[in-house]
């Protein structure tokens, strides 16, 4: 990774420590979606959305990000929403952009590194979810992109490590190919609504949820009246849920602390 170090202006540590904004890192199989935040979440900067790299590579990745943040504000976090199994110190799974490429990959570290400030990283529906789910009571977020994210809160807090999108949806699918983006191509609006349909009523069988937040970008292509219990949420959720990946609650799913440290502690 060398070679995307030199490529960006690594600022001086204390200034990077001291500034209170966030850079958000939304990463999908499709798009990636970036903006920086001030402390409380609120957008500071434009809403940049990008085309994912093919193949999606962790060098194509984070030499898309580094390229895309000299166009933002300057920050002192980052915070990352990534689409698939996320362990505190790798990627173990990435679906939609590869597994093959992924897993046993420290992106916090490489991001860290490039950089020069702490770095979280979290699968993307939770961190989508954290923009929304507030309690109290039992709360779900799905995504619906180029696969289908799933995060299960309760009182606001989450319930780390599941991956629906991976469960079999029949006998011969799971989620993430049942309602999924090609899905989508394949099906057309109608029957791809009517599948949408069915998974909403599965998920809220399965998890019974006060509330079901639907987000991700074909959320936007339910056309069907939602039951009181579920809504769509703003594309821009997942950008804001990544200010409270560095509230005090969440340090006991990272190496680093919330205090911003300039180095890496360990939580475990």
């Amino acid at each position: 990774m060398g070679v995307i170090m030199d490529r960006i202006s690594i600022p001086n540590r204390d200034d990077a420590m001291s500034n209170p904004n966030i850079l958000c890192v939304d990463i999908g199989g499709t798009l990636v979606k970036t903006a920086t935040v001030n402390a409380s979440g609120t957008l500071i900067s434009d809403f940049i959305t990008t085309q994912t790299p093919k193949p999606s590579t962790p060098e194509a990745l984070v030499s898309l990000i580094t390229d895309i943040v000299k166009t933002l504000p300057t920050f002192g976090r980052v915070s990352v929403g990534f689409p698939g199994v996320v362990g505190r110190e790798h990627i173990k799974t990435a679906p939609n952009l590869g597994t093959q490429h992924w897993t046993g990959f420290d992106l916090e570290n490489e991001l860290g590194r490039a950089f020069g400030v702490p770095v979280r990283v979290l699968n993307d529906a939770i961190v989508y979810g954290l923009g929304v789910a507030k309690g109290p009571g039992r709360e779900c977020v799905l995504t619906f992109g180029t696969g289908m994210g799933c995060a299960l809160f309760c009182n606001g807090t989450a319930f780390f490590g599941l991956e629906l999108g991976q469960h079999n949806a029949n006998d011969e699918t799971n989620y993430d190919q049942y309602i999924g983006h090609a899905a989508y191509l394949e099906l057309g609006d109608e029957a791809w609504n009517e599948r949408a349909k069915r998974v909403l009523a599965a998920v809220q069988a399965l998890t019974n949820v006060d509330h079901l937040y639907i987000g991700g970008g074909n959320s936007r292509r339910i056309t069907f009246a939602l039951p009181p219990w579920a809504s769509v949420v703003p594309p821009a959720s997942g950008i804001a849920g990544g200010a409270r990946l560095w509230r005090s609650e969440m340090d006991q799913w990272f190496r680093q602390s919330s205090n911003l440290v300039g180095e890496r502690t360990e939580s475990r």
